[in-house]
């Protein structure tokens, strides 16, 4: 007589959101858990100032709490997500007239995890497997990279890495067409990919 082990699937983010919104805190707890550090990396990644990035952050997570009431799954809740940290780095841009400084030394290019975000250029930014990069050198040239690609070609890559979001949910996220959100994610692989290929040679 065979026996089954019986494996029960995560709880999906947009049921936990509306478990939240019926007084769930566990449920918001449960939600922070599994969004706050890639939405921490995809903030930090487009200021470069860990303190602004904290205080983004921290207006993004009020912004889901005060919204609870009003959330409809209409859209994923990762797409929502990502979509008010969008809004909220717009909102900052503006008023502040800040852009990050490309040779800003930001401290340990390492993500704080001790997961480098080149680990998450893999299937779905369409480097396909990929390559761990050697050295903390290799790794610190390659954010460099990422940093250094138009504003716009690097809020699409690290929607995508970060957020997990398809193209048509970029182009929605970023007030753009389906083709222009392509073509962005296009030529930030593009010129990542010969970056990258650059490091594997030079290693």
């Amino acid at each position: 007589m065979s026996s089954h082990v019986t494996t029960t699937e995560p709880e999906a983010d947009e049921s936990l959101m509306l478990r939240y919104a019926a007084g769930d805190i566990a449920a918001f707890d449960s939600l922070y858990g599994r969004h706050a550090l890639g939405l921490w990396r995809y903030v930090f990644r487009s200021v470069r100032e860990q303190a602004v990035a904290d205080d983004l952050l921290q207006d993004v997570w009020f912004a889901v709490a005060r919204q609870a009431n009003t959330y409809r799954p209409t859209a994923r809740f990762k797409t929502w997500l990502f979509t008010m940290a969008h809004n909220r780095l717009v909102d900052y841009v503006r008023t502040a007239k800040h852009h990050a400084s490309l040779d800003d030394d930001g401290g340990d290019d390492e993500d704080e995890t001790g997961n480098p975000l080149a680990r998450t250029l893999a299937a779905e930014s369409g480097f396909g497997p990929l390559r761990q990069l050697q050295s903390k050198e290799q790794a610190v040239a390659l954010m460099a990279a990422i940093e250094n690609l138009p504003p716009t070609q690097r809020e699409a890559f690290l929607l995508q890495a970060e957020g997990g979001m398809a193209v048509e949910e970029i182009a929605s996220t970023t007030g753009v067409s389906f083709e222009t959100a392509k073509s962005r994610l296009r030529y930030a692989r593009n010129s990542l990919r010969e970056r990258l290929q650059e490091l594997v040679w030079m290693s």
